[in-house]
């Protein structure tokens, strides 16, 4: 196997230098470290193009082109329909939800949902985002990145999740939101033209798209079915098109992480156009993260069957997974030079996603528990808070990867991170959607869905670990085990609907008692409307031809 060379580090070198001086530029030109609102949210004055980008970029982070690279290796071919509804909700969140969210001028998703219903449950989604933070996007990131310093470095594993945490945090700390969506402006051309290099340069090794898939057909398991996105049974079609809507709603319209990008918008129909960008954008990982999986499964049968392979460089411990399918793509198919800007595209891609989940998880805690413990802080102490506590996620981001890296032994890192938001994300999603469409829903209801969610949400993911690593038995004809056996996406299902049943249903108990609700925090059609038809002709265009292509995607790929 080919390793890192000279000439592949100067390039990575220079991808370093470059994003550090936007960072620098970006910082000392508007000393949004002076100011709250300039360090969470960039001055509330940022474009289209940048809010899209950003959208894009933060999102998309090692985990996918690790995590969706090892989906197209292992036949999950489906796994790409989380991407491809990604551009749907992007259209929901710019159409729907960016009106109530800029006109409450609200710093955080949970300070919406305090406007609406209750401190209470302010304070649940405050201390669940910052929870599935830790569980999801910042282990899962921290863990990706080491996985790609091991296995293209040759940098032993918790000495890449070192480098990954501090090189990340440096200029995160010091330049807020918009030295964040600057650099993922960035960053997104990097990672999205090394994509398009690996699968080229995939293609190229492997004598074109035909061998792949005489390849596909010749050694898959399961040839009729590896690039479908609707026969598998570990993603049926039921659960994608039920399912997996419900976490798209509650990631790309109501996370803290995602939203803030279009909170720092400077108008309506800017934050808009940016969700409009970003859903262009979200077509584009089926093609440049999957696809260079699936070519290096076809590469695996034919030349290289020790492709999977991973050796540690100090235990000399070699395990095999599909998740390495693209960084074993790159040292065995790029050429020198290419090779390292690649690599860069990785660390972009990784290092987008890791700064802005740092600055969400800041501005989360700073805003919905340091000020309101002490409301007279100055914005200097608060933009101080939000740095010390990143470092103190950080840490526990950092403490729970052995975990993580036991559920995710042998390939599966995007599914798990789809299954853990599985299993978090229907109350929130019901709680915000039941919120602004349905004016009879109160705090009573909404908190006592959260709460039952939040249970049977985090007792699945209990019980699924102690039955997988500790052996626990369960009753085969229970209840239980059905439960806990259910495909995940079903399980969201269910709990979206237990979640949306306790919370009607308390809510229209406890009516009378309820106080009246803010006329602009509930959907009005008539002026929303009104909204819509103001809005130039060419978003609405824009917004069809995208539905346009993903109602193509799944037909051709049926």
């Amino acid at each position: 196997m080919e390793t890192i060379g000279a000439i592949d580090f100067a390039v990575i070198g220079a991808y370093f230098l470059i994003i550090f001086s936007i960072a620098a530029y970006v910082t000392k030109k508007e000393r949004s470290s002076n100011s709250a609102q300039g360090y969470f949210l960039g001055g509330r004055d940022l474009g289209w193009f940048a809010i899209g980008a950003s959208l894009f970029a933060s999102n998309i982070g090692s985990e996918h082109l690790i995590g969706l690279s090892g989906s197209g290796a292992r036949g999950a071919f489906p796994e790409a329909q989380f991407e491809i509804l990604a551009s749907l909700i992007l259209l929901l969140l710019g159409w729907v939800f960016v009106p109530f969210y800029l006109k409450s001028g609200v710093f955080t998703m949970p300070e919406f949902l305090e406007r609406r219903y209750s401190t209470g449950a302010r304070v649940y989604l405050s201390v669940v985002s910052i929870i599935s933070y830790v569980l999801t996007k910042i282990s899962f990131t921290i863990f990706a990145g080491a996985l790609v310093f091991e296995v293209l470095l040759g940098i032993p594993f918790w000495t890449g999740a070192l480098i990954t945490v501090l090189a990340t945090g440096l200029y995160t700390v010091l330049g807020g939101l918009k030295a964040v969506i600057y650099t993922d402006m960035a960053q997104a051309v990097i990672f999205i033209l090394g994509g398009i290099l690996a699968t080229y340069f995939g293609l190229q090794a492997i004598g074109g798209w035909s061998n792949v898939t005489l390849a596909i057909q010749e050694n898959a398991p399961n040839p009729d079915t590896f690039m479908s996105l609707w026969r598998n049974k570990e993603y049926p079609w039921t659960g994608v098109l039920l399912g997996a809507p419900i976490l798209g709603i509650w990631y790309w319209c109501t996370d803290q992480f995602i939203v803030q990008r279009v909170l720092s918008a400077k108008d309506i129909s800017t934050a808009r156009k940016g969700t409009i960008f970003g859903s262009f954008l979200k077509l584009l990982p089926l093609f440049i993260f999957i696809f260079p999986g699936i070519i290096a499964y076809a590469l695996s049968v034919t030349t290289y069957p020790d492709l999977f392979t991973v050796t540690n460089p100090i235990t000399g411990e070699v395990r095999t997974t599909t998740d390495a399918a693209l960084p074993a793509l790159i040292l065995r198919v790029l050429p020198v030079g290419v090779r390292g800007l690649v690599v860069a595209g990785f660390l972009a891609a990784l290092m987008s996603s890791l700064s802005s989940v740092f600055n969400s998880t800041s501005t989360l805690f700073t805003f919905d528990f340091y000020k309101r413990w002490r409301p007279e802080a100055s914005e200097k102490q608060l933009v101080m808070v939000g740095r010390l506590a990143t470092v103190v996620l950080v840490i526990v981001g950092l403490a729970w990867i052995p975990f993580m890296r036991q559920l995710t032994e042998g390939g599966g890192i995007y599914r798990y991170l789809q299954s853990v938001q599985a299993y978090v994300s229907p109350p929130i999603a019901a709680a915000f959607l039941l919120g602004i469409f349905y004016k009879k829903i109160n705090a009573k209801g909404a908190l006592s869905a959260l709460w039952v969610g939040f249970i049977l949400g985090m007792s699945r993911l209990v019980l699924e670990y102690l039955t997988q690593e500790s052996g626990l038995a369960l009753n085969p004809d229970g209840m239980l085990n059905t439960l806990v056996t259910m495909n995940f996406l079903h399980y969201a299902i269910f709990l979206f609907v237990v979640s949306v049943s306790v919370m009607v249903v308390v809510s229209l108990v406890n009516a009378k008692s309820a106080p009246p609700v803010e006329e602009a925090l509930v959907y009005q059609y008539n002026k929303s409307r009104a909204d819509r038809t103001k809005s130039p002709a060419v978003e609405r265009y824009l917004s069809i031809i995208i539905i346009a292509v993903v109602l193509f995607l799944w037909w051709y790929f049926r």
